[in-house]
């Protein structure tokens, strides 16, 4: 059994008992947390997908941690301009257990 589900822009497919990374949620480690914006949902041979999510459809997870990806340079520059300008990014995420899938 499988979803599709929708957080934070994006899209994920998930199974129970997968780990996840997606886009920072207000929630602290340990949390449970549900995501209603289910687009697909498999269960053995029974497709249900939704227009645009699926009724009564829900999956649920707890919060492992919150952290930060990895730092990404950004590097601007104009030549012969003397122009120089060095920025670094790290990604908010959260870590996620997928316990169930509801629907």
């Amino acid at each position: 059994m499988y979803a599709v589900i929708e957080t934070g822009g994006k899209q994920y497919r998930v199974q129970e008992g997968d780990t996840i990374f997606v886009e920072k949620l207000d929630a602290d480690n340990g949390e449970q947390v549900s995501f209603d914006k289910v687009l697909f949902v498999s269960k053995d041979d029974d497709l249900v997908v939704g227009k645009p999510y699926v009724e009564g459809a829900k999956v649920e997870g707890k919060v492992l941690e919150q952290g930060k990806g990895k730092k990404v340079i950004v590097f601007k520059y104009k030549a012969k301009k003397n122009y120089r300008k060095k920025q670094g990014h790290r990604q908010p995420y959260t870590k996620v257990k997928v316990e169930k899938i509801l629907g």
